[in-house]
């Protein structure tokens, strides 16, 4: 499928329209050849694609529509469920500001019982979403928190905005043709992101450069294991069924690469001009600023 032109996508999108362009790329870093890789994975935020999209765009974007969403599908199964593993983790978050607002939200809303509508109940209509989890959905968005079943509700937010439009993924020039110089060159590619595999697929399916999805063969989120810490890794180079030094992981994390290489992978660091953080303490780590600096030999 070929992603909507981008004067096409109103609103959000014009972000990263031509009349609001995505920061110039900055001259390729010295080309890094590296030879016994079979697999790269990949980050997204600040690898693949503007950070600036996720924070600006994509978190301002599900905010924004979270009530309303939910409104809407009050009695899909699916997003009965996701409802009701969030209460159950506010219930279990020992955040002092979490725990305030959920006893100021039991104190201001009668909702439906969440477990029931799991199990298939049906809430009334005129009782719209469950506000107080609403509210602490709000929080960890606001405060960055990384919980599963959010990132689900996100994505499945995110979808109805790619799907009319609104939204769209603004890949960094240079990864979509690398991408298909990998893939023709027999590597394997993966991603691992913080988003949830859903929302990860539809950033590649409604990508600037098209439909990238046929590309990966894996794709991994949070529920493998957090991100900075070394089982996630040996965890995905096993479903990879690849030994962790031919897996190459591309990040902008410095927490995440040092997790990566603790698991035995090889590290690049991705620095895109975004972070002013990433030059500490990088001296013993590689870093590139376009994949076009990137050259992995082909599998015979």
């Amino acid at each position: 499928m070929t992603a909507p032109a981008a004067k096409d996508c109103p609103g959000y999108l014009s972000r990263f329209s031509p009349s609001n362009p995505r920061p110039k790329p900055l001259n390729p870093t010295p080309a890094i050849s590296l030879n016994s890789i079979r697999h790269v994975l990949l980050d997204i935020e600040g690898t693949t694609c503007s950070v600036k999209f996720v924070s600006e765009v994509l978190f301002p974007y599900a905010t924004e529509r979270l009530r309303a969403f939910l409104d809407e599908h009050a009695s899909d199964p699916i997003v009965a469920a996701l409802l009701q593993q969030v209460d159950q983790a506010w219930e279990q978050d020992t955040d002092p500001t979490a725990q305030a607002l959920r006893v100021s939200a039991s104190k201001n809303t009668n909702q439906p019982n969440l477990t029931q509508a799991a199990e298939g109940g049906t809430p009334p209509v005129e009782s719209g979403p469950p506000a107080r989890v609403v509210s602490y959905l709000v929080w960890l968005i606001e405060t960055d928190r990384k919980l599963a079943p959010l990132k689900e509700l996100q994505g499945l937010i995110w979808e109805d905005g790619y799907r009319n439009g609104a939204l769209q993924g603004p890949l960094y020039e240079d990864v979509a043709p690398a991408l298909q110089r990998w893939r023709e060159a027999g590597l394997g590619l993966a991603v691992y992101s913080s988003g949830s595999v859903k929302a990860q697929q539809l950033l590649y399916q409604y990508s600037s450069a098209g439909d990238l999805r046929n590309l990966f063969s894996h794709w991994f989120d949070t529920r493998i294991g957090p991100k900075r810490e070394s089982t996630s890794y040996r965890l995905i180079c096993e479903q990879l069924a690849s030994p962790c030094s031919h897996v190459l992981f591309i990040s902008d994390s410095i927490d995440e690469l040092q997790a990566a290489r603790s698991a035995g992978l090889t590290i690049l660091c991705s620095d895109r001009g975004e972070s002013p953080y990433l030059h500490h303490n990088l001296a013993d780590i590689a870093i590139i600023n376009s994949f076009s600096s990137i050259h992995l030999p082909p599998q015979t």
